[in-house]
């Protein structure tokens, strides 16, 4: 008994010391900021009831949103004592109203999705502040960023498709953007535009609908009355046009205000770049509903407007860049479009003068009433037609007979260049084979580059016949120029196993001489040497034109090849169709390498070039002029002795021979 009385003494001082220290420490955790706020030196969101002081809750117990906390039940000696996680916070117990209209987001749907935007992600977390508080994440300067948080983040774009960086980023540099980061509240931010209504017809940015839904304030029918927030007058206006008429109809066709004004990136008018500004109204906002094929037929609307307009005064000036002279908009008006059978319409016969008048005072109704679409081309009534047949034979007769005029003097001249001298520069199999190569790369030329420019005048001139038959027959024309071009190059190929052919290429390979040659006709041309070089039977600017064609022959037929048959290369030999889009650029880019340097090139040598104009006629019969030849190669193998003596006898007995009648001494091969 004596040896257990002190222990339960001792025991005693202990349970008493202990006692007051825990219930002292269980004193202490009597609020959440008695850890929350420990440490001083953390980040603010470390200890949240900091930030908390400066929001809109600031008069509000931490427990009255997470009220799944009982402090009673906190054990004062467990780091974690309200578990590792907290139940999330149900704003709606006392946002009864808005968590009743927060059902979906764009595409997200309440209790399906797991993406959907919490309150939080919008309002922030312990920070909550007043919409109207410039420090609020929902405050119309800071919108942008907020919705940027989810509309930018990769892995939400991936997962949900959702739209990327460019519409805020447009939003910003647009005028409603410049508006609201100077503070101005007039300004539409993101919630003005996409806040649906809720049961009561009250918008609310808690119901964000997608623009699928047909109660979205950015459904396409619904978009004139949500731009009418803040433009009644203009919406007014547009409801009283044809267009607003035709969307009450439910016409999906009928342009909207986002058509012509854009969606995220409006500017202004007046600024160059807008697409409803003077310079661009008819092309960039008019045009791609005016011009359709589709919605002409559809609504009977004649096509031919925009080419009218630009080919008029008021669109040349336009096109000059006068932002002054009148556009589509200037005569139909801007929103309140009518047709021109409205009586008050702008363009109504009986407004015309009014209308015109806006630009030419004292305008008289005879001339407003002058059809302003129809151009000089355009007019097929009355005299206006007679005037324009008549010129068009006019033009047809007067210019055929100037080129019939010219064709013949060449013609003649020609002639008369085969009666003098001249040497065989190509025996008559190469210059069939000339020939042939010169008629399959014309018509490969443009039956190809008719693809591509399809639209233009000379292709639809060629090819714009037989209800569009012409470019149906287009790639069969096409592809019988390229079959021959390859014909030719078999047939030039086997002809240089022959002993002309073998002495021809031998002299066609570049050398030395060609670099030396280069060298002295540069300083001929820059003046520092009085003589042009003396070139042998190829010049290196003919040698260079050889071996380019035999490159661009081999790139274009390998490419066209691989075009011509895709479908086989794809199927049976696997081909990526990386490849073929390689060899598609390669075929285009060749073909006008090969183009421009027949035409820069090649046609000067042989037209252009002052000492052969107006042509060299090898390629008509194969024979050039002594004078010609010696000029452009005095130094050709085996000619510089024989050439000078054939025709210095030919220049002696010229006169006998022809008042004989005896025949002509065989002119002299190059080889």
């Amino acid at each position: 008994m004596r040896r257990v009385l002190p222990i339960l003494v001792i025991l005693g001082c202990l349970i008493g010391w202990h006692v007051p220290q825990a219930a002292a420490q269980q004193a202490e955790i009597t609020s959440c900021s008695d850890c929350h706020a420990r440490e001083q030196d953390a980040p603010r969101d470390v200890h949240p009831s900091a930030v908390l002081a400066d929001s809109i809750h600031a008069d509000l117990d931490c427990t009255d949103c997470h009220a799944s906390i009982d402090m009673g039940d906190v054990d004062p000696s467990d780091p974690k004592p309200h578990g590792d996680s907290v139940e999330p916070v149900n704003c709606g117990d006392c946002h009864e109203e808005a968590a009743e209209e927060y059902e979906k987001h764009g595409r997200f749907q309440l209790g399906r999705d797991p993406d959907l935007p919490a309150c939080w992600d919008c309002h922030g977390g312990h920070d909550v502040a007043a919409v109207d508080d410039t420090r609020s994440r929902v405050h119309p300067i800071h919108l942008p960023e907020t919705c940027r948080s989810c509309h930018t983040d990769v892995d939400l774009v991936k997962k949900h498709d959702v739209l990327r960086d460019a519409p805020i980023r447009l939003y910003e540099s647009s005028v409603h953007g410049r508006a609201s980061k100077k503070g101005l509240y007039v300004s539409a931010t993101c919630n003005d535009c996409h806040s649906s209504t809720n049961a009561e017809g009250k918008r609310t940015a808690h119901r964000i609908l997608s623009a699928g839904d047909a109660e979205s304030t950015i459904y396409h029918f619904n978009i004139p009355d949500t731009c009418g927030q803040c433009h009644p007058n203009i919406t007014r206006d547009y409801w009283d046009g044809i267009h607003g008429r035709f969307v009450k109809q439910g016409q999906v066709d009928s342009p909207v205000c986002t058509h012509c004004h854009g969606e995220h990136g409006i500017i202004r008018a007046n600024d160059p770049r807008s697409p409803v500004s003077p310079p661009r109204v008819a092309e960039a906002t008019c045009a791609p509903c005016h011009e359709s094929e589709v919605l002409n037929e559809k609504y009977g609307i004649p096509a031919g407007r925009l080419r009218s307009y630009v080919d008029s005064y008021h669109g040349l000036k336009s096109k000059a860049g006068d932002v002054r002279v009148a556009n589509c908009a200037s005569c139909h008006g801007a929103h309140r479009i009518l047709p021109h059978t409205d009586p008050t319409s702008s363009i109504h016969p009986d407004n015309l003068r009014e209308t015109c008048g806006e630009c030419h005072p004292g305008i008289s109704t005879e001339l407003a009433s002058t059809p302003i679409h129809e151009t000089a081309t355009g007019i097929n009534t009355g005299w206006p037609a007679f005037f324009r047949v008549l010129y068009l034979w006019l033009i047809g007769v007067t210019i055929g007979l100037m080129v019939l005029h010219n064709a013949a003097e060449v013609i003649r001249h020609v002639k008369n260049m085969r009666k003098k001298p001249y040497v065989i520069r190509m025996t008559p199999n190469e210059t069939f084979q000339h020939f042939l190569l010169a008629i399959s790369f014309t018509v490969l030329v443009i039956s190809g580059f008719s693809l591509r420019f399809s639209e233009a005048f000379w292709v639809r001139a060629i090819f714009g016949w037989g209800d569009g038959a012409g470019f149906v027959y287009r790639g069969h024309v096409h592809r019988i120029a390229a079959a021959l071009f390859m014909i030719c190059a078999v047939w030039h190929i086997i002809s240089l196993f022959g002993q002309r052919g073998r002495r021809a290429l031998r002299d066609m390979l570049p050398g030395i001489r060609d670099i030396i040659d280069v060298k002295n006709n540069a300083l001929f041309f820059l003046g520092l040497r009085d003589e042009r070089p003396r070139f042998g039977r190829f010049s290196y600017a003919e040698k260079a034109e050889y071996w380019a064609l035999v490159w661009g022959g081999i790139v274009m037929t390998i490419t066209g090849l691989l075009l011509w048959f895709d479908n086989y290369f794809v199927t049976k030999w696997h081909l990526p169709k990386g490849i073929l889009d390689v060899m598609l650029v390669i075929h285009y880019y060749e073909a006008w390498l090969a183009t421009l340097a027949i035409v820069v090139w090649h046609g000067y040598g042989v037209v252009y070039s002052p000492h052969v104009y107006p042509m060299n006629p090898a390629w008509i019969n194969g024979a050039m002029p002594r004078e010609m030849y010696v000029h452009e190669h005095p130094e050709g193998p085996k000619l510089k002795a024989r050439v000078q003596r054939v025709f210095d006898e030919a220049e002696e007995n010229e006169v006998d021979e022809h008042q004989s009648g005896a025949t002509d001494p065989a002119p002299p091969r190059e080889d």
